[in-house]
C-alpha cells in the first residue's frame, strides 16, 4: 500500500485522518459558511443607523447660584431657567436702602399699614422709667410662675431656623421681630391676635446673626447679617444700609446708650468699630483682637468703653479706647473653656458676673470684677450650625434684663423647656408645656420690663410666654 515502512500505530493513525477528511467533505461546510456570512451582511444593511444627540451647547443652560460659589455677578445676564420647587436660594438683595415691603407684595397692603402703624405708634410712647430695682428671688419666681404659654401664642415667624430675634420695649404691646438664616425678617404683633398680624420681609442676603431694637429710639430695628448691617426705620418705612464688608460678621452691640456707633464682631477673628453719623458703608476701625474666630460682642451696661469677645476658646475684656489696627493686647482673660465659645455677656444691671457657654456642655459664671470663677456646671445643649464656615455651636445663654442674678438657656431635656438659672447655679424655674412647647428653643429674648419670654426654635416658629 506504500506504506509499508510505517509502524501499526502510524498506519491507524493516518486511516483515520483520511475518513475524518472525507467525512468533513461531504459536509460540505464551506458551503454553509458561505451562506452564513451572505445573510449577516443582508442584515447589517437593513439596520438603521442611530441619529446622534444634540450637543450640550444647544440646550439650555443650567443656572448656578453665584452666592453659593461666592463668585461676583457677570455682566452678562445668565438665562432664565423655570425654579426648581423646593430650591432654598434666593436672589441677592441690593445694595443700598430697599423699600419695608413685605415679600410678594408689591406695595402695603392694609394689614401691613396696621403692623407698621402699630411699630410707629407704641415707638413715640416713653416707656415708664419707675423704680425697677431688681426683685428679690422668691417674688422673681412667684412672678415666673404666672407666665404660661397657649395656643394663640404659637407662630411659624419665619421660614427657616431662627437664627436671632428681638422684642420691642413697649409696655402695652408685644412686638416681635425674628431673623432666619435665609436673611429674612418676621414681624409678628403678637398682642393682634390674627393670622394678618405677622408678616415676613427680606432686607438680607444671608442669615440673619443680631438683632436689636434701638435703645434710644425703638422705631429702628437694627440687624446684621454676614455682609450687611441694616437700620430698619418704620418712620420712613425703609431698612437703610448702614456697614457692608467683604468679611462675614458675626454679632454687634451698641457701645453708647443713643446707639449712634456699635462695636461689630467678624467670624475671622476681627472686631470693627462702627459710627452711624458718618458717610459711607466702611468701618471707623477694624482691630484685629488675636482671636481665630468671635461669635459674640458685648459692651458693659455701666462703663461702656469695655466689650467682651467671645469665640474658639477665648473670652477676653477689651477697652474700645485703646483699639488699634495690630497688636490688640485684652485687659483681662475668662480662662478655663476647653472648647469652642458659643457666647459670652455682662450680667444686665452692674455686668459683675459673666455667663458664658461652651461646646463642652458646660455653663460657667465668672465675676467680672476680679475674673474669678465662680461656678461651672454640665449641661446637655442643643447644637446648632450658625454659620457655613462656622462649627456647630450650643444656642445662647442670656440674662433676664429685669433681674441681675438670673438668666436664662434652651433645653434639650424632655419635656422640652427653658430653664432659669440663678448665678448660684441654683434652678429656679422651667417653662414648659407638653402640649404646647415640643421642640428646643435655643434662641430666646426677654422683655426688658414686663414679663414676657419668647423662645424660637429650627423650624422658624416662635412661643410666647
Amino acid at each position: 500500500d506504500g506504506y509499508s515502512n510505517l509502524s501499526a500505530y502510524e498506519r491507524k493513525r493516518l486511516k483515520n485522518i483520511t475518513e475524518n477528511a472525507k467525512f468533513f467533505a461531504a459536509l460540505k461546510l464551506h458551503e454553509v459558511s458561505a451562506r452564513l456570512n451572505q445573510i449577516a451582511t443582508q442584515r447589517q444593511s437593513q439596520v438603521t443607523k442611530r441619529r446622534k444627540p444634540k450637543k450640550v451647547e444647544d440646550e439650555t443652560a443650567r443656572r448656578r447660584s453665584m452666592r453659593l460659589l461666592r463668585v461676583e455677578p457677570l455682566d452678562i445676564p445668565l438665562l432664565e431657567t423655570p425654579a426648581q420647587p423646593g430650591a432654598e436660594e434666593y436672589p441677592q438683595v441690593p445694595v443700598g436702602p430697599l423699600p419695608m415691603v413685605p415679600e410678594g407684595q408689591a406695595e402695603n397692603s392694609r394689614w401691613t399699614e396696621a403692623l407698621l402703624s402699630t411699630w410707629m405708634r407704641i415707638s413715640e410712647l416713653k416707656a415708664d422709667d419707675a423704680d425697677r430695682g431688681t426683685p428679690d428671688i422668691k417674688r422673681y419666681q412667684e412672678s415666673l410662675s404666672s407666665m404660661v404659654l397657649t395656643e394663640e401664642n404659637i407662630r411659624k415667624v419665619v421660614k427657616a431656623r431662627v437664627c436671632s430675634m428681638a422684642i420691642h420695649p413697649s409696655e402695652s404691646t408685644i412686638l416681635v421681630a425674628a431673623g432666619d438664616k435665609w436673611g429674612h425678617i418676621g414681624l409678628w404683633n403678637v398682642s393682634c391676635r390674627s393670622e394678618e398680624g405677622a408678616h415676613i420681609f427680606i432686607p438680607h442676603s444671608f442669615q440673619v446673626n443680631c438683632m436689636h431694637f434701638s435703645p434710644c429710639n425703638p422705631a429702628h430695628l437694627l440687624s446684621l447679617s454676614n455682609d450687611t448691617l441694616r437700620c430698619g426705620d418704620v418712620t420712613r418705612a425703609v431698612f437703610d444700609e448702614i456697614c457692608r464688608s467683604e468679611e462675614n460678621f458675626s454679632s454687634f452691640d451698641f457701645l453708647e446708650q443713643n446707639a449712634s456707633t456699635a462695636i461689630v464682631s467678624h467670624w475671622d477673628g476681627d472686631v470693627a468699630v462702627v459710627d452711624r453719623r458718618t458717610p459711607g458703608m466702611s468701618s471707623e476701625l477694624s482691630a484685629d483682637i488675636g482671636f481665630g474666630r468671635t461669635r459674640t460682642v458685648h459692651v458693659h451696661p455701666v462703663n461702656k468703653q469695655y466689650f467682651l469677645a467671645a469665640g474658639s476658646m477665648n473670652v477676653c475684656v477689651f477697652d474700645v479706647r485703646y483699639l488699634k489696627a495690630k497688636g490688640n493686647k485684652p485687659l483681662s482673660s475668662l480662662t478655663g473653656h476647653t472648647k469652642s465659645v458659643a457666647s459670652a455677656y455682662f450680667s444686665p444691671v452692674t455686668g459683675s458676673r459673666v455667663v458664658t457657654v461652651c461646646a463642652d456642655n458646660k455653663l460657667r459664671i465668672f465675676n467680672s470684677k476680679n475674673i474669678q470663677v465662680l461656678l461651672i456646671f454640665k449641661k446637655q445643649f442643643n447644637k446648632i450650625k450658625t454659620h457655613e464656615n462656622s462649627q456647630p455651636k450650643p444656642g445662647w445663654a442670656i440674662w433676664d434684663p429685669k433681674q441681675e442674678h438670673c438668666f436664662l438657656v434652651g433645653s434639650m431635656a424632655q419635656p422640652r423647656q427653658i430653664q432659669v438659672f440663678q448665678d448660684t447655679g441654683k434652678l429656679l424655674h422651667s417653662f414648659c408645656n407638653v402640649d404646647c412647647l415640643a421642640s428646643v428653643c435655643s434662641i430666646n429674648v426677654v422683655h426688658p420690663s414686663q414679663n414676657i419670654l419668647v423662645g424660637g426654635n429650627s423650624s422658624g416658629r416662635l412661643h410666647v410666654f
